[in-house]
């Protein structure tokens, strides 16, 4: 059946006009004039979006036209949303080929304007996280209770189109922008697989949820749900940025008794101490390698290390430190792809387990809801993650916070 190419436009003018109309008319469990339901449905929709045109260049803030999601597609309405390191790594275009121009961010919490055809788990009004991965629930690793790796919707940093046919939903003036990792969040509007979409509670705040999405449970999760400290245990934890702060977080939920700080970066102690880390090593202020003072530190080892840094000497010294017999290393950051990890064969046939993990181990679909719930309940602290917030007007004063290496989260509002 031939598709006509043409789609009606709203124009920002008649957008206005609805604004009030369509929340009360349609949406399901959303704010006052949330733009979401049949009123756009199926039209491109003008919004702003934050453009990068240049790698390292500050983003432009201009009017992009979004199209209609297609088959499996889910057009939301972008809330909030938030910097991670893997943005600020893409947009400086390092040991990468440059994709632009392009719609950056990942971190996010919003609203579902319209769905495509086909979709089925989530509707029009429902409150989602956008995740870099997916979940089809078809493959062989969604069909494992052991994996997250999903085949189809695995993250893809290289993609700047979606993959039913190729192609942008994103456009200005008629020239297609790029998407990034299927989710470009700094869009006010943006088309996301519905396999990348977590369903999550409506009451729980998406100003502070929307960190769920990437950073959190990746550390969180590492801990939780690979790593799996024992209370009263000791964990190692290497690197404190916002995903090695997940890390002690969930050793701290988990119930360890001992949680070990290691950075290269004195001035993370304090900050660490909110998260539950009882101890600091500085690997800079010793003579010998840090797995020795860690040793000696805890009779022998630690009973679990998370790594965060994706250095390679520090992912050595997070499998070396864990104790013989029972001691479990995982490692979390991610290292220049030609790195060669060396170790001593002994240090394995000792009985101890080195682990990796990818987005914690956590299914995005079926394990995000309850990451959310986990906050509502009390049980994970996320407010201690947020040290920023700035309007999307500001959004370029996010990057410039994280260049500094100042703060942890900043949120971007995206209504501001």
């Amino acid at each position: 059946m031939r598709r006509n190419c043409w789609r009606p436009c709203l124009s920002l003018a008649s957008l206005r006009g609805i604004h009030g109309l369509t929340r009360r008319a349609y949406s399901l469990g959303c704010e006052t004039g949330e733009l979401v339901g049949p009123m756009t449905a199926g039209h491109v929709l003008p919004c702003r979006a934050a453009v990068a045109w240049e790698a390292g260049k500050p983003l432009v803030i201009q009017q992009v036209e979004v199209a209609p999601p297609q088959a499996m597609e889910v057009r939301m309405k972008v809330k909030y949303t938030s910097l991670c390191h893997t943005d600020l790594y893409f947009w400086e275009a390092k040991g990468q080929t440059p994709l632009f121009p392009r719609i950056f961010g990942h971190e996010a919490a919003g609203v579902v304007e319209s769905v495509g055809e086909g979709v089925s788990d989530v509707a029009v009004g429902d409150h989602v996280l956008p995740v870099f991965t997916g979940e089809c629930g078809e493959c062989r690793h969604c069909q494992s209770e052991e994996s997250n790796m999903c085949d189809l919707l695995r993250i893809n940093t290289e993609r700047g189109v979606m993959l039913s046919d190729g192609k942008s939903r994103f456009s200005i003036n008629g020239t297609p922008i790029n998407h990034f990792l299927g989710t470009s969040t700094f869009s006010e509007y943006t088309v996301v697989h519905a396999g990348c979409l977590a369903k999550i509670n409506p009451l729980a705040p998406l100003d502070k949820v929307c960190i769920v999405s990437c950073g959190v449970s990746t550390g969180l999760g590492a801990t939780l749900n690979v790593a799996k400290p024992k209370q009263g245990s000791s964990v190692a934890i290497f690197g404190l940025g916002a995903v090695g702060l997940a890390a002690a977080e969930g050793a701290r939920i988990a119930g360890a008794s001992r949680i070990i700080g290691v950075d290269l970066n004195p001035n993370r102690f304090e900050e660490a101490k909110k998260f539950g880390v009882t101890e600091f090593v500085n690997p800079k202020d010793y003579d010998r390698p840090v797995q020795q003072v860690i040793a000696e530190m805890t009779d022998g080892g630690v009973d679990r290390s998370v790594e965060c840094t994706g250095n390679i000497n520090a992912m050595v010294s997070a499998f070396e430190c864990v104790h013989d017999g029972w001691g479990v290393a995982v490692l979390v950051g991610v290292p220049n792809k030609d790195a060669v990890f060396m170790t001593k064969p002994i240090n394995i046939l000792n009985e101890r387990t080195l682990k990796g993990t990818f987005f914690g181990n956590y299914k995005p679909r079926s394990d995000i809801p309850s990451v959310v719930d986990m906050y509502l309940n009390k049980k994970l602290e996320l407010d201690k993650f947020i040290t920023h917030r700035v309007p999307f007007s500001e959004i370029n004063k996010a990057f410039d916070l994280m260049v500094k290496g100042e703060g942890l989260r900043c949120i971007i509002n995206m209504e501001d």
